[in-house]
């Protein structure tokens, strides 16, 4: 029957349309040059990246390849959402099998895996609940909403009256909350009014953060144990420990945002967990799906998730089947391989390799794990994009942020062997300078 209805669709189906969708897919099929595909990217796409010149079509492990053949090393990772190495065959292959079953069912009805990566995930990590999303600024829209809810249900805030604060230079997302949120002009200019309710405080600065929270209407405060996209900023031994101790004294919620520092990126399986302490809520993504699919989560116990009742949240694909197989799969092979212990090992190495760069250009480097940031001196008119684009040309790819940093975040699955590649290519491309 649906082969005689295509047909006579085929039949029917004017001659020019005919002539034009065989000339777009023969069009599609083309082989493009790097040059061709960024002209394209350029006329149909929105201008909200500036991507390093470089047109990637294949990645395997820690290398990936561009259209032309050039092999890299990839030390970005996708801002660490491929810490398993891209395409781990073990997450390839769970996906494989998930998807010639079911992929969505929505949370309209039980499915078989949800369960399954729910009891999985929280006895992984040690809370009572865990509340599944897509992508990680989600994420942190769920955390936000929980501790509101948690505000007004449990801590008697008056309603309407929940305060949010935040660490200056802060980023998780673009959301018009996450804007609301950010000290940068670049992601909140032009999109106000802004969210009420949130307040900001400097990093890594515990006096300021007990001042803000005094105010018996906050109801969290929400950080990065270490801060990404600000050039992966380390807080002062004690700083995580400080802030459990505050947010217990004055009845404040510590949320801590683990969607890029989380997963095993610091060394750690969460980066919470180098002072052991524990935030009420923790938000997951990235590498929580290896880079296959869109998985986010968030953590915490009864009295906070169970404030929020049938119909007052949720997501059309949040706990689909197919990113709960892959969540487990992807959070299997970060446990089996041992993946944290690999990062704090290739990690030390790295940045005491990198330390012995020349100090006129690099003049900091701080980290922790596989989660390394650098400082990038302006010298004769080259400053760190240029500095990208010869490690590119070397056949390393990073990106600046903020201007004068670099992150350097390889996939975890990465050995010796290439962290000295990859450490080669940096002191040829610095000494090129």
């Amino acid at each position: 029957m649906f082969r005689t209805l295509a047909t006579r669709v085929l039949n029917s189906t004017p001659a020019r349309l005919s002539a034009r969708n065989l000339s777009c897919t023969a069009s599609l099929s083309v082989k493009l040059s790097a040059d061709e595909i960024f002209k394209r990217e350029n006329k149909y796409g929105a201008h909200n990246y500036h991507p390093l010149p470089v047109a990637l079509n294949k990645g395997e492990g820690v290398y990936v390849w561009d259209v032309e053949g050039n092999r890299y090393l990839d030390f970005l990772s996708a801002y660490s959402a491929v810490n398993q190495g891209h395409c781990h065959p073990k997450i390839v292959a769970a996906m494989k099998k998930q998807v010639e079953n079911i992929t969505l069912t929505s949370r309209a009805f039980y499915n078989d895996v949800l369960g399954e990566y729910e009891e999985y995930v929280t006895k992984l990590f040690g809370y009572d609940k865990v509340l599944p999303m897509n992508t990680g600024v989600e994420g942190g829209e769920t955390a936000l909403k929980l501790a509101r809810k948690w505000a007004y249900k449990v801590k008697g805030v008056p309603k309407n009256q929940a305060k949010v604060v935040f660490a200056a230079d802060n980023f998780w997302g673009r959301t018009l909350a996450a804007c609301s949120a950010s000290t940068d002009p670049d992601c909140y200019e032009d999109y106000g009014p802004y969210m009420p309710g949130f307040e900001i405080v400097p990093y890594n600065n515990l006096e300021a953060l007990e001042v803000a929270i005094q105010d018996p209407n906050t109801c969290a405060f929400m950080v990065e144990p270490i801060q990404g996209e600000a050039g992966v900023l380390v807080p002062d031994p004690g700083y995580l420990t400080g802030v459990r101790k505050l947010c217990d004294k004055h009845n404040v919620l510590f949320i801590a945002d683990e969607v890029q520092t989380g997963l095993c990126r610091t060394g750690r399986r969460l980066c919470v967990d180098h002072e052991e302490v524990r935030p009420d809520i923790v938000i997951l993504g990235k590498a929580l799906a290896g880079g296959l699919y869109p998985v986010s989560a968030v953590l915490c116990d009864d009295e906070i998730m169970l404030t929020i009742k049938p119909g007052e949240h949720g997501s059309t694909f949040g706990g689909n089947p197919l990113a709960c197989k892959i969540a487990i799969a992807s959070l299997k092979v970060l446990e089996e391989e041992k993946l944290a212990e690999n990062a704090t090992k290739m990690g030390e190495i790295l940045r005491s390799e990198i330390s012995l760069l020349n100090p006129e250009i690099v003049v900091e480097v701080r980290g922790k794990g596989l989660f390394t940031g650098i400082t990038i001196k302006e010298t004769k008119g080259v400053d760190a994009w240029d500095v990208c684009l010869r490690l590119r040309d070397n056949g390393l790819l990073a990106k600046p942020t903020h201007g004068d940093k670099i992150r350097f975040t390889p996939p975890l699955v990465i050995n010796e062997e290439q962290i000295f590649e990859a450490i080669d290519i940096m002191k040829n491309t610095i000494n090129s300078l």
